[in-house]
C-alpha cells in the first residue's frame, strides 16, 4: 500500500518540506534509504546520512537545522521518534485489518461472538465461549472451553488459549504462546514415584496486556495466576501456577518464574532471569539480566547476580572478582615473605 506525505503529515499532524504528493510504499533506515521508502531521524550521530539518503520521505524533529540541501521530503514533528512509532502501530492496523471468517474453523454454536471479528481457518473455539468486539483470531489458533475474551484482542497464528481463562480488552498474544495449560503441580509418594496433582485454577490476564512468542502462563492449582493490567511479557517466558504480576511490569526473554512469586508493579526484570518460588519482588524493583532470586525483594531495589544482591555492591565487587588471581597471587607472596622472616 501507498502513502503520500499529506497522508503521513496529516497523521501526525506535522509540516511538509518539499513535495506533499511524493509517495512512499515501505520503511527503511535513513543509512539505507532507496526510492519508494518512508525513513526518520532522531538520532544526531546519523545526522549525516540525510544529505545521502535516497529515501523519498523522512521525519525529523522540528527543531533539526538543515546544514546543507536534501531531495528528500521532510515531515517535521516535535518528536521524530514517538511519530515513527505512531506511524508504525497505524501500518500495522492497517496491515492487520481483516474481517470476517475463513474456512475451515470451528466455533461450537454454544460460544459468542462480537462484531467486526477476524477468524482464520483451522482456527477452533470451543463450548461457551464469549468473544467481545474487533477480535482477531489468526490460523491454528485454539481457544478452551468457558474462555472470556474482551474486545480489540489479537492471538496470533497458533496461540493457546486452555479452559477457563479470562482475557481482557485490548491484549496480544502472540504466536506459540500457551495460557492455561497445567501448572507443574506433583506430590511425591513414600516410594517416590510423583502423583498428579490436579490443576483446577486458571488465568486471568487484565487489559493492555502483550503476551510474547512461545510464553508460557500456568493455571493455578486453586485460585487464578493473574496478569495485571499493562503487562508485557518478552518471548519464551516461563509463568508458573498462581503467580501474580503487577501492573504495567515488563519482562524480558527466558526468565523463569516458580510458583506463587508475587511480583509488584512498574517492575524490569531482565532476561534469563530465574525467580525461587513463594517468594514476593515490591513495586519498581529492576533485576538484571541472568541474575537469580532465592529471597523476596523490598520496593524501589535495583539487584544483580546469582544470588541476587545489590547492584551497586555487584558492580563494586566484581572490580575484585576480575582481580582474585593477582590478589591470591600478592596474598601467597605476603605470606610467603612472613614466614621467612620468622624463621629469620
Amino acid at each position: 500500500m501507498k502513502f503520500t506525505a499529506q497522508q503521513i503529515a496529516e497523521i501526525l499532524e506535522g509540516d511538509i518540506v518539499g513535495n506533499p504528493n511524493e509517495e512512499v510504499f515501505k520503511l527503511s533506515k535513513i543509512e539505507e534509504g532507496e526510492k519508494g521508502s518512508l525513513t526518520f531521524l532522531s538520532n544526531p550521530k546519523y545526522n549525516r546520512y540525510l544529505y545521502n539518503t535516497k529515501a523519498s520521505i523522512a521525519i525529523v524533529n522540528k527543531s533539526f537545522v538543515l546544514e546543507k540541501e536534501i531531495t528528500t521530503t521532510l515531515i517535521r514533528v516535535d518528536d521524530a521518534y514517538a511519530s515513527f512509532s505512531k506511524l508504525l502501530e497505524f501500518y500495522n492496523e492497517v496491515k492487520n485489518n481483516k474481517l470476517g471468517r475463513e474456512e475451515p474453523c470451528y466455533i461450537d454454536a454454544s460460544s459468542k461472538i462480537g462484531a467486526n471479528e477476524y477468524i482464520a481457518a483451522f482456527s477452533y473455539i470451543g463450548k461457551n465461549v464469549v468473544i467481545g468486539n474487533h477480535v482477531k483470531i489468526y490460523p491454528n489458533v485454539y481457544i478452551s472451553d468457558n474462555v472470556v475474551v474482551g474486545d480489540h484482542c489479537t492471538f496470533f497464528a497458533g496461540a493457546k488459549i486452555h479452559s477457563e481463562t479470562v482475557v481482557g480488552n485490548n491484549c496480544v498474544i502472540h504466536a506459540g504462546a500457551i495460557v492455561g495449560s497445567d501448572g507443574f503441580g506433583f506430590a511425591p509418594n513414600k516410594d517416590g514415584v510423583y502423583r498428579k496433582i490436579p490443576q483446577i485454577g486458571n488465568v486471568i490476564i487484565e487489559d493492555h496486556v502483550d503476551v510474547g512468542a512461545a510464553t508460557t502462563i500456568d493455571r493455578a492449582t486453586l485460585g487464578a495466576t493473574i496478569i495485571r493490567e499493562g503487562v508485557k511479557l518478552d518471548n519464551q517466558i516461563q509463568i508458573a501456577h498462581n503467580v501474580e504480576i503487577g501492573k504495567n511490569t515488563v519482562i524480558a526473554a527466558q526468565t523463569g518464574i516458580a510458583g506463587s512469586v508475587k511480583i509488584g508493579k512498574n517492575c524490569m526484570i531482565g532476561g534469563q532471569v530465574g525467580i525461587a518460588g513463594h517468594i514476593s519482588i515490591g513495586d519498581n524493583v529492576k533485576i538484571q539480566a541472568q541474575s537469580g532470586i532465592t529471597k523476596s525483594i523490598k520496593d524501589n531495589k535495583i539487584v544483580k547476580g546469582t544470588p541476587a544482591f545489590s547492584y551497586s555492591d555487584f558492580n563494586k565487587s566484581y572490580i575484585h572478582f576480575k582481580n582474585l588471581p593477582t590478589l591470591v597471587s600478592s596474598l601467597n607472596k605476603l605470606e610467603k615473605n612472613i614466614n621467612t622472616q620468622s624463621q629469620d
